[in-house]
C-alpha cells in the first residue's frame, strides 16, 4: 500500500484516452475500436478457471417496485460478512461475475446493476442520493449485513464514484468502501452540461453485428478476449428493428444516461474534498489514464492519505485485465480490513 503522497508517476501517453463518454473511433487501432470483430460473433477461447467461475450462477432476480427496479445478482451463505459490488458507467452487474464467486467462499457477496444500466429500471434522473438508497436496498435485500455488520462496498469507474458518494451520506450503512481506479468526475460538454450517449440507442441485425461494435470506455487495448466477450453479450438485449423487419440486438443501458446524471453533489465534493468516516481504499491500474489524470492535477473527490494499492500490468479496467491478481488483492486487503 501506499497513500497519494506517493502515486505513482504518470504513465506515457498510448492509443487510449480517458473519457468514458462515447467518441470518435478515427484514430484508434482496431484491436480498442473493435476487439470482437475478429471473431465474427464466435466465443473466444477461455481458460478453465473462468469456466469454472462463471459455472457458479449467481441468483438473480429484481428487487424494488416496478418502475424503481434494480438487477441483484447473489452469491454464498447468508450470514457471512457482507460485500457489494458496483460496476461502471454504461455496465451492469455481470461484470462480476467472474470475480464474485472467488469472493464467496468467505463472504456473502451480492452484485448490483445501477439504475439505468444492466436489468435495472430506466429513470427520468440519475442522482447519487438514490443511488445510495438503491445500494441499501440490495444490502437488505442479500442480507448483507446478516451477520450483524453493514458490508464492505466494492466500487468500480462511476460505482466507485457512487460508493464513495454513499459513504458520504451514510458512513453508518458500510464498514468500509473500496474504490477501484476512480477519483476523476467525467469530463462535462462545452456548455457545461453532461453530454448525451450518442448512438447508445442503436438497433443492430445480428448479434454478431453488435458484438463488433463492443468497445471498452476509456477505450484501451484488452488482451483478455475471453473476458470481454463475456461482458459484451450481457451487455445486449433484444429490439425492434427500426424499419419493423422483425427484432434486433441493442444495449442495455439507458442511452440518454449522460445527460441524465445530476452532478451537482459531486461538484461540491470535488470543490470541499470532503472526507467521509467510512475507512477507503483506492486499487487502480499500473497503465490507468484515470490515474495518469489525478497524478497530473486534475481535481479529485479521493481524500488525501488513503492507501492506494496497484495492481501491476492493468489499465482502467481492472477486472478485465489483471481479473486474477485483483482477486487476490482483495482477499488480501479484506483478510486484514478493515479493522
Amino acid at each position: 500500500m501506499s497513500d497519494d503522497a506517493q502515486r505513482p508517476s504518470p504513465t506515457p501517453p498510448t492509443p487510449e484516452t480517458y473519457d468514458d463518454r462515447p467518441q470518435a473511433a478515427a484514430g484508434l487501432p482496431p484491436e480498442i475500436v473493435s476487439p470482437l470483430a475478429p471473431f465474427a460473433g464466435a466465443e473466444p477461447p477461455a481458460p478453465a478457471w473462468f469456466a469454472a467461475a462463471i459455472a457458479e450462477a449467481p441468483e438473480r432476480r429484481l428487487i424494488g417496485a416496478p418502475g424503481r427496479r434494480i438487477e441483484l445478482l447473489t452469491w454464498g451463505e447468508v450470514g457471512k460478512p457482507g460485500l457489494l459490488l458496483v460496476h461502471g458507467n454504461s455496465a451492469h452487474a455481470d461484470w462480476w461475475s467472474f470475480i464474485a464467486p472467488f469472493l464467496a467462499k468467505d463472504y456473502r457477496v451480492a452484485s448490483m446493476s445501477l439504475a439505468g444500466m444492466g436489468g435495472s429500471d430506466w429513470r427520468d434522473r440519475y442522482a447519487s442520493a438514490d443511488f445510495a438508497d438503491d445500494a441499501r436496498a440490495c444490502v437488505s435485500a442479500a442480507g448483507l449485513d446478516a451477520d450483524g455488520r453493514p458490508p464492505v462496498y466494492i466500487g468500480h469507474s462511476f460505482g466507485g464514484v457512487q460508493v464513495f458518494m454513499a459513504a458520504v451520506r451514510h458512513p453508518e450503512h458500510m464498514r468500509g468502501a473500496v474504490l477501484i481506479d476512480t477519483g476523476a468526475a467525467p469530463p462535462p460538454r462545452a456548455d457545461g452540461r453532461p453530454a448525451p450517449f450518442g448512438g447508445g440507442g442503436r438497433v443492430y441485425a445480428t448479434e454478431a453485428e453488435a458484438l463488433a461494435r463492443f468497445r471498452l470506455m476509456p477505450p484501451q487495448p484488452a488482451e483478455n478476449l475471453y473476458i470481454v466477450d463475456y461482458i459484451a453479450r450481457r451487455s445486449l438485449r433484444r429490439a425492434p428493428m427500426p424499419d419493423g423487419s422483425g427484432e434486433g440486438w441493442t444495449w442495455r443501458f439507458d442511452p440518454n444516461t449522460w445527460s441524465k446524471i445530476d452532478r451537482d453533489e459531486l461538484a461540491a465534493n470535488v470543490r470541499d474534498r470532503r472526507r467521509p468516516e467510512t475507512p477507503l481504499v483506492h486499487v487502480f491500474g499500473e497503465h490507468s489514464m484515470i490515474v495518469a489524470r489525478l497524478t497530473a492535477g486534475e481535481p479529485s473527490f479521493l481524500p488525501r492519505g488513503i492507501p492506494w494499492i496497484e495492481i501491476p500490468d492493468s489499465h482502467h479496467h481492472v477486472m478485465i485485465d489483471q481479473p486474477l491478481a485483483l482477486v487476490s488483492a482483495l482477499r488480501a486487503l479484506l483478510a486484514v480490513w478493515p479493522a
